[in-house]
């Protein structure tokens, strides 16, 4: 379950995924599968189609809280709160959990783990900060298609350095073409509201999100492997994004530049629950697909999802024009291009 739960998070993180060891083949004259077997797969790639569109549903979520509530930064925190008391009723009933947690602190202090990697939690912060402020006005489609772009693109780019991964991959011609598509993608849906310069610098949240997304699987793999658990790796992401997004608030609210509210439908705390449903779906998925497979079936649902859920809803004042559904189209094909493994980089061979 831990080895399902780190390999699903470098997956959604990077909008791509590392290259998938082959199973064992029998030695026979025919490897061709069987159509049960196909239609076994199929059946798990539209599970895996459904489970990515919980991303778009928690963008939806956490954005109808930030309008609602009239800030964005105090709907990323209540977000957060949420999935934190989720994973505490999870995490501190159980010693050896609750050991591992406590003990995080002490390896900052001893140099055990990296201070980048002890606040990879962050990036999530950032992630949902962006839902909290954006999504009400640049619609869920523009939101997640930004979103993914910036992952790509941040996938490719930590793939290349060897961020989080075993080695790195050379840059080739399908990775380079997934990158320039992925900025063409966020173009394009941006461009019906290119008019709009708060929209475009509000675009430009998710898309910044999705770059610094890489560097948070790195993070997650090494608290994971200190802690032997990543339930542990997953709550201390919201112990320290949680935490980040509240002492901003707290200042705002100092300054007087903020206001504390709640919401009164019960439905908008589900945001935090929603992302680790998520997480705990591809964790048990990644075993029947693999990290490939299970990397393009989730970006296409949470695409699909995006675009079904501003048609579906109209009322949310989201307008879904043809370009917006050309850059999502072109955001996928980005994805299944750049995740096309390249050459292993191995050591002595920096220059390739």
């Amino acid at each position: 379950m831990n080895n399902s739960l780190d390999n699903t998070m470098r997956t959604s993180a990077h909008g791509q995924s590392a290259p998938v060891a082959e199973p064992n083949i029998a030695k026979e004259p025919s490897t061709k599968p069987s159509a049960a077997t196909t239609t076994v797969v199929g059946l798990f790639v539209i599970l895996t189609v459904l489970a990515g569109m919980l991303g778009p549903v928690q963008s939806t979520v956490n954005g109808q809280l930030g309008s609602v509530i009239g800030d964005g930064h105090l709907a990323a925190c209540i977000s957060f709160f949420s999935g934190l008391v989720v994973m505490f009723a999870i995490v501190l009933p159980q010693k050896k959990l609750r050991t591992a947690l406590f003990r995080l602190p002490s390896q900052l202090k001893n140099k055990t783990l990296p201070w980048s990697y002890f606040f990879a939690g962050c990036c999530g912060a950032v992630i949902v900060l962006s839902e909290g402020i954006s999504v009400g006005s640049l619609g869920v489609a523009t939101f997640q298609t930004s979103l993914i772009c910036g992952m790509v693109i941040s996938g490719i780019v930590c793939d290349r350095l060897g961020i989080g991964v075993e080695f790195k991959q050379a840059l080739n011609i399908p990775r380079v073409l997934g990158a320039i598509l992925a900025i063409v993608s966020t173009i394009l849906v941006v461009y019906p509201v290119f008019t709009a310069p708060h929209v475009i610098v509000l675009a430009i949240l998710p898309f910044t999100g999705g770059l610094l997304a890489g560097w948070q699987p790195a993070g997650n793999s090494q608290i994971g492997h200190i802690a032997d658990s990543m339930l542990v790796s997953i709550t201390w992401n919201f112990i320290i994004g949680f935490s980040a997004l509240t002492i901003g608030f707290l200042v705002r609210l100092g300054l007087g530049h903020a206001t504390f509210a709640l919401p009164t439908k019960w439905w908008m705390f589900l945001g935090g629950p929603l992302g680790l449903l998520s997480i705990a779906l591809m964790a048990l998925l990644v075993r029947k697909l693999g990290l490939l497979l299970l990397a393009l079936a989730s970006t296409a649902g949470q695409l699909i999802g995006s675009v079904a859920i501003d048609l579906s809803f109209p009322q949310l004042g989201h307008t879904v024009y043809t370009m917006t559904i050309v850059g999502t189209i072109v955001a996928l094909v980005a994805s299944a291009i750049a995740m096309i493994p390249s050459r292993k980089i191995g050591k002595g061979t920096e220059s390739a």
